[in-house]
């Protein structure tokens, strides 16, 4: 199957080398070198997925994706950007972006971040496993599978603590308080829910959720688990994400 592939870059050098790659790996290519172009471009061609810089004249690559969102766009969005800093990265995911990468880049990186995204597309908005490929979890750690709980519910309902998460319609509540939460985000804190109590390591959630292990230098995990806790480990809250060091991450009521 062909995927479409709208990419945003402002950079002709680098719009032209992704352009090229992209074609090479068999992608359909629509490429354009502004976030005003991106927008009558998503609206028009309804890509399957979308690489957006985030440093463009005009409208930038936030800008776009905040305006997607607002207009209800699910599309994917990988972001590329060459802010190094957490609190950069931090915003393009808030602005709605799946996931990013930081320039300069390996393209066989880029190529197994859209890989990824375009898997849990193909799976179904939010698929029941958490996110996994098929075939998924070498490491052998059979807890991402979700052990059967009597919490989770036919129709897709999960709880856990004071969480409610509703797979079909991708919302999410802590007590009374909705949660809002990008398409990442969402799969990652159904993944450790539908798992409470059972730690689960840095490889099985890169596995889960990305269906790709970026390797133990890749500050991508941390980022995601940071968000995702200030959103629903809310000051005056019972902490519920919570880090064992030199592990991975498990969601319990302590």
């Amino acid at each position: 199957m062909t995927h479409s592939v709208l990419l945003a870059e402002d950079d002709r050098p680098i719009r032209t080398a992704l352009e090229r790659a992209l074609t090479l790996e068999g992608y359909q290519v629509t490429a354009v070198a502004d976030g005003i172009q991106a927008l009558a471009a998503a609206h028009r061609e309804r890509p399957d997925v979308i690489l957006l810089d985030v440093m463009m004249p005009g409208i930038d690559g936030l800008q776009v994706c905040q305006v997607l969102r607002a207009e209800q766009d699910r599309t994917p969005i990988l972001m590329l950007t060459a802010r190094v800093e957490t609190a950069d990265r931090i915003a393009g995911l808030d602005a709605g972006a799946d996931d990013y990468v930081v320039k300069p880049f390996e393209v066989e990186e880029v190529f197994a971040r859209l890989r990824a995204l375009l898997r849990r597309t193909t799976a179904g908005s939010v698929p029941e496993d958490g996110g996994a490929a098929a075939g998924s979890g070498g490491d052998g750690n059979e807890a991402a599978e979700g052990p059967y709980d009597p919490r989770v519910a036919d129709s897709g309902v999960v709880e856990a603590a004071d969480l409610r998460i509703d797979g079909p319609s991708r919302r999410a509540w802590r007590g009374e308080r909705e949660l809002e939460l990008t398409r990442t985000e969402f799969e990652l804190l159904e993944l450790l829910a539908r798992n409470a109590g059972i730690v689960l390591d840095h490889s099985t959630i890169y596995d889960r959720i990305w269906g790709y292990d970026f390797g133990p230098g890749s500050k991508n995990l941390a980022v995601y688990v940071g968000y995702l806790r200030r959103k629903v480990d809310v000051p005056g809250s019972r902490p519920l994400i919570h880090t064992v060091r030199g592990v991975g991450y498990v969601l319990r009521e302590d």
